[in-house]
């Protein structure tokens, strides 16, 4: 179970401009990381290989992606504002984390961590190295 993440600033400005770039589709984005416990940290974005964009919906084939250990989870924006998990985002949950940006995109006010059932996770920021 996830206790913690703790995301670099340089992660968040990117999920909250990713989020504003989509508008007033949904974007949609990888999460690379490393964990240690019950912590995971977070450290860097990545755009999902033919990733799909559109209105009230992002997606992207899985089966793309490497096998890769560092890859944590997603992040997508919600441009209806809503700062939940829908039950299609926990249907096709990958990874251990779920991060969701709504509109307007503002601030990490507009951000939130979620588990693979919708639980909010606690998340700090914090500068990069």
């Amino acid at each position: 179970m996830v206790k913690r993440v703790v995301i670099n600033r340089s992660v968040i400005d990117s999920i909250l401009t990713f989020g504003k770039i989509q508008y007033p589709k949904e974007g949609i984005l990888i999460l690379r990381g490393t964990t240690s416990k019950d912590e995971i940290h977070i450290n860097e974005v990545v755009v999902p290989p033919s990733a799909i964009r559109g209105y009230g919906f992002s997606a992207f084939p899985p089966y793309m992606l490497p096998m890769d250990q560092s890859l944590m989870g997603t992040a997508h924006s919600h441009p209806s504002g809503a700062l939940r998990p829908s039950t299609g985002d926990l249907n096709s949950f990958y990874g251990r984390i779920l991060v969701i940006t709504a509109y307007p995109f503002d601030s990490e006010e507009y951000l939130a961590v979620f588990d693979k059932d919708g639980r909010n996770v606690k998340y700090g920021i914090v500068n990069d190295e």
